[in-house]
């Protein structure tokens, strides 16, 4: 039978300051980290995450050599054993908590969008106040809060908004078959570009996309600032002054045209054939 192993006060002081040596570096190896991580342009939340994650496995490492102090016996491989069984024994028994954790760890890793950034998933959109480790916090455009699962996040295809500086945006305006077309591209085109919210460059462009027995479609395309209100003010100010530069060159649109769809009857009326009208019923 083996003996209990002895635990001198020695061997424990010894041990406590092996583990309280740890943790104080713990803390400077964690300030480095995120220092560094900065300096390489990494986003906050992911700076703080991994400065937190190389932080614990110091603490973790510290603890094994103070235990190793205390009972000398214990080598550092069987402790790192007992912490891998209760690792498995915790990773079945809270698996989604493991999986968000994990897909936390790798949003935070890509670095595809960060805290201040506009996406969209799934049905929500608006723009990311929060990125943890089992979960990413979202304020809605309409003021909402919403947290979604960082599985979610990993599995789903999500829309950054703000991923680059601008957008192109487009608004499709009706117009009678019978304007002049070029003149309505030429006014769409000079009109929008004297919106404030649209970039010069890529130049606004007109575009006739559609005709049939009504009006002719024509697509107005602008690049404007990428955020959500700009994108919508943008929008708002093209259609306003596109429509106001069509009034002032005699331009109708859809909206002022106005198309009668003859019967019958009335197509026989203006033909001067009365006599050939269907009847009623035919």
């Amino acid at each position: 039978m083996e003996s209990a192993p002895n635990i001198t006060l020695d061997g424990a002081i010894l041990a406590g300051q092996v583990f309280l040596a740890g943790v104080v570096i713990s803390f400077v190896v964690r300030w480095l980290v995120q220092r560094l991580l900065l300096w390489r342009n990494r986003g906050q939340s992911a700076a703080r995450v991994f400065s937190r994650v190389i932080q614990w496995i110091v603490i973790t490492v510290a603890f094994m050599a103070a235990a190793t102090v205390v009972f000398p016996s214990v080598r550092p491989v069987d402790i790192l054993g007992g912490i891998t069984i209760i690792s498995i024994a915790a990773g079945i028994a809270f698996q989604t908590v493991l999986g968000s954790m994990f897909a936390g760890l790798v949003i935070l890793a890509r670095d595809r969008f960060r805290v201040g950034d506009q996406i969209g998933v799934q049905d929500v959109k608006g723009e990311v106040t929060n990125i943890g480790t089992t979960s990413t916090s979202v304020r809605t455009f309409d003021g909402r809060l919403v947290v979604l699962p960082n599985t979610v996040l990993h599995s789903e295809v999500v829309t950054v908004q703000t991923g680059f500086e601008k957008v192109r945006s487009s608004v499709v305006i009706a117009i009678d078959e019978g304007t002049d077309l070029h003149l309505a591209r030429q006014t769409a085109v000079e009109a929008a570009a004297g919106v404030p919210h649209v970039f010069d460059s890529p130049a606004p462009e007109a575009h006739l996309i559609a005709v049939g027995a009504g009006p002719v479609e024509m697509e107005v395309r602008f690049w404007s600032g990428a955020r959500q209100l700009e994108t919508v003010a943008a929008r708002s100010d093209v259609i306003e002054a596109v429509l106001n530069a069509f009034r002032r060159h005699g331009i109708v649109t859809g909206s002022d045209a106005i198309v009668i769809e003859a019967g019958p009857q009335l197509r026989a009326a203006l033909a001067g054939r009365t006599d050939e009208v269907p009847p009623e019923d035919a």
